[in-house]
């Protein structure tokens, strides 16, 4: 794997900018379908609302596959939803065939729902035993976590399962998330981060500190590409720090 590559941005609204271009530009690149699996949080609701607002018309949309990373076990009408959100603010204004959105049935048992998707996975983007995403979109906790993966367990990273049952470590709430296997066999990998309470975690993973291995976040380590770290200022502002 090539050193991360770390591209930082004045705010929110230029890292979305930026991002939304290396999209494109990973689109222009692929031929046929592009298979990305995203990420919730903050900062992609941000990008969603860019690339809706300024690339609903010149985005193929269908080429693109949405998948999802991680998803919280809820219906995809509650409000936790990350599914619900992506709907709300990239894939409601855009036009997007609906046997391109593949969703995590959250609503499911977990157990369940995490070998459902671990079938459409395999039966979607396998060439050899492992998953291939043309690109996979992150963040990071201020814990350090990412996807679903926390660091109170980051045994579930190396899974040898593809997809897992995650616990949230204050609220305990079941998640459906991926494993590492499958994000670092991506084609594409890249971090959407962003805020003042990220800063220390940033600074820890790029200075390979010790204690850093159990970020399941410090973990992310693409076997086919570089890691590109998407981040504002204020996440960023550690990380040269001598």
């Amino acid at each position: 794997m090539e050193e991360p590559v770390a591209l930082v941005f004045e705010d929110t609204d230029k890292l979305a900018k930026g991002f939304s271009e290396f999209f494109m530009k990973l689109l222009d690149q692929k031929e046929g379908d592009f298979n990305v699996a995203l990420s919730g949080g903050s900062t992609p609701k941000i990008w969603f609302d860019h690339l809706a607002e300024n690339h609903r018309l010149d985005i193929d949309w269908n080429r693109v596959h949405l998948y999802w990373g991680d998803e919280r076990c809820v219906p995809p009408d509650n409000n936790d939803s990350n599914y619900g959100m992506t709907k709300l603010h990239l894939i409601d204004p855009i036009q997007i065939p609906k046997t391109n959105i593949h969703r995590i049935l959250g609503e499911k048992d977990p157990k369940e729902a995490a070998s459902l998707y671990a079938n459409v996975l395999l039966n979607n983007l396998t060439k050899d035993s492992i998953p291939i995403f043309d690109l996979v979109i992150l963040g990071m906790g201020e814990d350090g976590h990412t996807a679903s993966i926390f660091p109170k367990e980051i045994d579930l990273w190396n899974s040898d399962e593809l997809c897992v049952v995650a616990t949230h470590p204050t609220s305990g709430q079941q998640r459906i998330s991926i494993t590492g296997k499958v994000i670092n066999n991506a084609n594409s990998v890249a971090f959407l981060v962003a805020g003042e309470n990220k800063t220390e975690r940033v600074k820890e993973i790029f200075d390979d500190e010790p204690h850093a291995a159990y970020y399941p976040a410090s973990q992310v380590k693409p076997i086919h590409g570089t890691l590109h770290w998407f981040l504002d200022v204020s996440a960023a502002k550690l990380i040269n720090d001598d």
